[in-house]
């Protein structure tokens, strides 16, 4: 019998059992079984930040990896919107972001979460589709066509809108660290520094207090340069780069037992 056949074969003892976590089967333990889909341990992948995989799942069916993509367009506007946040070079306001935050932040990334749909990836769909969405909305708040900032004009309540605005998307990536605890280092530092991130910004804003806006600003560059480390790391190998990322499995990490 040919090994697609025994694991077919093998597979009908457990199609009918429900499986709420990852299980092993076979007389060496060759089989993995996700859910009710029963894998060889060398056809799935572990979680990475390369490719936003939060935890082991079969290798995309397609050759292209769009989470580089995503994780440079949301890395490089990160960067500049932080750099406006820290004040650096004495200049805070935030505008000239607006185009990277359209085109490469916004669009781009935005493309990118819907590739991640074609190559089967749920978690990177999310992230980017939603990610790439904050940047189109957050243009939109400095885009004078929107009106948003005037209809603040008379309240004075438009930096307490924006808070709100921002303490939603920290939530948001609040549930992304948790589904990142069991990937790798780079990969949820990324998503903590991004929700504290959020969390300082979110507070500058309500609190009108600057130098809470510039301690997001700082978790901000770092969470710029670990996009830009997970997107390298997504696209280094021993054929174009001397350099390779170091992926270090977090406790929990099932590949290290694969």
């Amino acid at each position: 019998m040919s090994d697609s056949n025994s694991v077919n074969s093998e597979m009908g003892t457990f199609s009918s059992m429900p499986i709420s976590k990852v299980k092993y089967s076979g007389e060496s333990g060759q089989y993995v079984i996700i859910g009710k889909q029963m894998f060889y341990r060398h056809q799935l992948m572990a979680a990475f930040g390369g490719s936003l995989t939060a935890g082991i799942t079969p290798f995309p069916v397609t050759n292209i990896n769009p989470a580089p993509l995503g994780l440079s367009a949301f890395a490089f506007t990160t960067f500049v919107l932080s750099m406006f946040n820290v004040q650096a070079m004495g200049v805070h306001t935030p505008n000239v972001v607006v185009g990277a935050a359209l085109f490469y932040g916004g669009v781009a990334q935005f493309l990118a979460g819907i590739a991640e749909i074609y190559a089967s990836n749920s978690f990177g769909a999310t992230a980017l589709c939603s990610y790439g969405s904050f940047w189109l909305a957050f243009a939109t708040l400095h885009l004078k066509a929107f009106g948003i900032a005037d209809a603040y004009a008379e309240s004075e309540t438009f930096q307490d809108a924006i808070g709100f605005f921002l303490v939603g998307w920290a939530i948001f990536t609040l549930m992304l660290v948790l589904l990142t605890m069991k990937s790798t280092v780079a990969f949820n530092a990324l998503f903590v520094c991004l929700f504290i991130t959020f969390v300082f910004l979110a507070a500058g804003e309500l609190l009108r207090v600057a130098t809470v806006t510039r301690v997001g600003g700082v978790f901000g560059l770092i969470t710029a340069f670990l996009g830009w480390y997970n997107a390298f790391s997504g696209t280094a190998t021993t054929h174009n780069s001397y350099f390779q990322a170091k992926s270090i499995p977090l406790p929990g990490n099932i590949i290290r037992h694969i």
